[in-house]
């Protein structure tokens, strides 16, 4: 919808410009947006208010040259006109929607592909939750939107790898290897306590049971204290990394790569980066090793190894960073959690220092989610200890609940998630809603077919008329939202867009019959709502979500 009327605007301005209608030097780049109110048209171009200075003239002034020269050979503008302080308002014929109609039906599973992206390669990395406790229902809300965030670029033509990066090293998992082994000694029958800064969880209980198990849990009554936490570190760490890949593969979220952080410093990974930062950039003060991330706007430098010569978590970035851009990725998308805002201009700051374009780094920020039932809020999870985890969320409401619920608000917004009306089949629930629309358009097929009405396969779709023009509309608009959300990194559009196409389709089968006395408009009808099924079923895959054909 919008490359057809962008082609028409943008021909007749560069005539203008060229004829000198328009003093202006160029063709700026303009927007093209649905208006709020249907009732202002089908499409609102900007582009008279943004010459009008250059122009030195009024914006309706621009608008009245840029119309004056519109030509539309195919007849499918059925008005054009200025509104408010310069918007040039276009609203498209029956004729043009059924045109889009027939080109998505052809199109088929294709339908909101492009090839925008080119085969550039892009990383996404999300999740990379420690692995010192089950996934929470904030890492689910950050799965979901990295994940969805992933097919939208491979949709519009990038090649993606998923990874998953590892915080296996440092304080959090020696914290985790102190905590599995109090836990281990208290099944022996010994009386200690979990340390103060431990995790409380009773998941590490189950942890500590497998271990005593295993010849490395027998033997750590005869080991010195840190070799001890060792092993309980290294075994928790692997079996909580385990549960963590299951969860994630029961979600239906999976990755090409899982990179250890640890794995990367026994390899030198940071020795590598720091050969390749400039000397000016990294110093020594009081026995740390320093990165100047202050020259690239960071509010202080950042310590890459302490004293003593363990490496910090930025030190671990750094090696990460390193090795992930020697890769040759054209864009790194990192989907982080909303407490780690600070980390987005230190990163930056790695990435141009390694001689890279720091706007190659994209980050999404996920926010908090509040759980709630019935409007109240929900305790925390018994076996977690300090919130609910993915997995019990995931057994009360259903993959594609959950998956839908975490992209019902920006990812950058917190969102409420009420876990009854996640179960609710109604059309109070968002999912159950869309999921509705799919299944009834499966059953008005059913019928046709028992009714002897087989769908054609190149339908005559003029019978179609305003009637139509509401759901047409939306569908046509469904390759501009998924280059739209893949462009700006939000997911939550196609659950958005999702929803207004289960809208626009309840709304025409509450007031139209598909099968009709008439066998052509019959037809026009089920090649319509065969439509409403296709992008159903392509918009809830892009988020992951099943499009059933019986509920």
């Amino acid at each position: 919808m919008k490359r057809h009327l962008d082609a028409l605007v943008r021909t007749a301005l560069t005539e203008a410009i060229e004829a000198g209608a328009l003093p202006v030097r160029g063709v700026p780049p303009y927007t093209l947006e649905a208006p709020g109110d249907p009732a202002f048209g089908d499409l609102a171009c900007n582009v008279a208010m943004m010459l009008a200075r250059e122009a030195r003239t009024s914006p309706r002034a621009v608008a009245d040259v840029l119309l004056g020269r519109l030509r539309d050979p195919e007849g499918w503008l059925a008005s054009a006109e200025v509104a408010g302080p310069g918007f040039v308002n276009f609203r498209f014929t029956p004729a043009f929607w059924r045109t889009l109609l027939g080109e998505a039906l052809a199109r088929g599973d294709a339908y909101g592909r492009s090839d925008l992206g080119a085969g550039q390669r892009v990383q996404v990395e999300f999740v990379s939750a420690n692995p010192t406790g089950p996934l929470h229902v904030g890492h689910g809300r950050g799965a979901v939107i990295g994940d969805v965030a992933a097919r939208l670029l491979e949709a519009v033509g990038f090649e993606v790898e998923r990874e998953y990066y590892v915080n296996d090293f440092g304080r959090q998992m020696d914290i985790l290897g102190r905590s599995t082994l109090a836990r281990a000694r208290q099944l022996g029958g010994e009386d200690v306590p979990i340390p103060e800064d431990g995790y409380p969880g009773d998941y590490l209980i189950e942890i500590a049971r497998r271990l005593r198990e295993t010849a490395d849990g027998a033997a750590l009554a005869g080991l010195p204290e840190a070799e001890a936490a060792g092993r309980c570190r290294d075994f928790a760490g692997a079996a909580l990394l385990a549960g963590i890949r299951d969860d994630l593969d029961r979600f239906g979220v999976r990755f090409d790569a899982f990179v250890s952080e640890r794995a990367l410093h026994e390899a030198g990974a940071l020795e590598r980066a720091l050969a390749t930062v400039p000397s000016g950039l990294v110093y020594a003060d009081d026995g740390a090793i320093f990165f100047r991330s202050t020259a690239f706007g960071d509010d202080k430098d950042r310590a890459i190894r302490r004293r003593g010569g363990a490496p910090t978590y930025f030190g671990g970035d750094l090696a990460h960073l390193h090795g992930t851009l020697a890769r040759g990725f054209a864009q790194l998308v990192n989907v982080l959690g909303a407490d780690h805002h600070g980390y987005v201009a230190r990163l930056r700051a790695i990435v141009q220092a390694l001689g890279h374009d720091p706007n190659a780094l994209r980050v999404l920020l996920v926010q908090l989610v509040n759980l709630t039932r019935g409007g109240e809020p929900v305790r925390m999870g018994k076996r977690a200890g300090e919130f609910v985890t993915l997995r019990e969320v995931v057994e009360e409401v259903g993959v594609d609940a959950a998956r839908f619920f975490f992209l019902l608000r920006k990812a950058d917004s917190q969102l409420d998630f009420d876990l009854e009306l996640a179960k609710k089949r109604s059309a109070d629930n968002p999912v159950f809603y869309v999921q509705y629309a799919h299944t009834r358009i499966a059953g008005v097929l059913r019928h046709a077919a028992e009714s002897g009405v087989a769908p054609a396969a190149a339908p005559d779709l003029s019978p179609l008329g305003e009637a139509e023009v509401e759901p047409l509309r939306v569908l046509a608009t469904f390759p501009d939202v998924v280059e739209g959300a893949a462009r700006a990194l939000e997911p939550h559009r196609v659950a958005f867009y999702a929803t207004e196409v289960a809208s626009a389709f309840h709304r025409y089968y509450n007031q139209h019959r598909i099968i009709t006395p008439d066998p052509g408009l019959t037809q026009a009808r089920l090649a319509l709502v065969r439509c409403c099924q296709q992008v159903l079923r392509l918009a809830l895959g892009l988020t992951g979500v099943a499009a059933p054909e019986r509920m």
